[in-house]
């Protein structure tokens, strides 16, 4: 089922949904459902699953020289979403990505996708892989987001890479995308951040999920750019309680997210991890609580492969 059809069944009641990491290779798929076993009381209609695209090192032989090789670190996230709709019949929503795909290998992604009867994508463009500056795209692939929305939406109409391709089968695919409510990090604003976001829209993408956020405030403001710019389909706020100190220096660095001064307050009383994770989980279910009465469709957690911080939230809201 479609997000915009999970959407419309909760009849405006907010719903439940998280996002989980493939497992780290040479890890079984049993450390995913012990993470996804204790949310599902909550009854998530959908279960978001990342990709991680490969990466570059260079390892040095003997002779001097060195040799450039391929690490996919968190491979698997079509066979896990295959794996989390057959055991818990909920739907299960890959991310794809610009980078790593050449235009032939998404369409080949896609098509693998609707064979197992997925029917919704969460299309981003990826960050840039630790050898890089910038972001670079594939050689015959894409650059931006807006352009694998369109590709999606070709598919779905049954236009294929290879026109003289016979009887075309059309897609059927629900098209989410992200949207920034303190803008993406490489954005000069945040009005070239919604233009570029409605692009993704007019392209074909049907809803959109935010980055993790700790002011509620910074939402709300987004929402309404998002309306004043025309942009109408439902977004999904995502949230992140935190877990551990270090990670007031890390979120704002990696996420391009800024911490409220009072939550920071609070974390820099603690005197461990385990007292941080429950500022978190305090924090984190005073926002969601607070969205809830707003008309939000969903709440969508990012899990980061740890549930019992996330069950301790929904337990109080769902």
């Amino acid at each position: 089922m479609k997000v915009l059809e999970h959407i419309q069944n909760g009849n405006g009641k907010t719903q439940f949904s998280f996002e989980i990491l493939p497992p780290l290779k040479g890890q079984n798929i049993q450390s995913i459902f012990d993470s996804i076993d204790p949310l599902m009381e909550f009854k998530p209609p959908f279960i978001d699953v990342t990709y991680h695209r490969e990466e570059y090192v260079y390892k040095e032989l003997e002779n001097g020289f060195l040799e450039k090789k391929v690490v996919r670190k968190r491979p698997g996230t079509v066979g896990i979403c295959a794996a989390i709709q057959n055991r818990y019949e909920v739907d299960a929503i890959p991310h794809i990505l610009c980078g790593g795909f050449t235009k032939e290998d998404t369409e080949n992604f896609l098509i693998d996708l609707d064979f197992l009867g997925i029917d919704n994508v969460m299309a981003l463009r990826g960050d840039a892989v630790k050898t890089e500056t910038y972001f670079t795209p594939e050689k015959k692939g894409h650059a931006y987001a807006e352009e694998l929305v369109k590709q999606i939406r070709s598919l779905n109409n049954g236009e294929y890479l290879d026109a003289e391709i016979l009887n075309q089968a059309q897609t059927n695919f629900c098209i989410g995308v992200a949207g920034y409510p303190e803008k993406h990090m490489e954005a000069p604003n945040m009005e070239s951040d919604i233009h570029f976001l409605k692009k993704k829209i007019t392209n074909g993408a049907s809803y959109i999920v935010t980055q993790m956020f700790f002011d509620n405030e910074k939402f709300f403001s987004f929402v309404q750019k998002c309306r004043d710019a025309g942009i109408t389909v439902p977004i999904i706020p995502g949230l992140k309680p935190l877990a551990s100190k270090k990670q007031l220096n890390l979120i704002p660095q990696r996420f391009n997210a800024n911490l409220p001064e009072t939550l920071i307050k609070e974390v820099l009383k603690c005197n461990n991890n385990d007292d941080v994770r429950q500022v978190g989980i305090d924090w984190c279910t005073a926002q969601s609580k607070e969205l809830m009465q707003h008309d939000i469709p969903f709440l969508h957690y990012y899990s980061m492969g740890k549930s019992d911080n996330i069950k301790a939230i929904a337990s109080q809201l769902f």
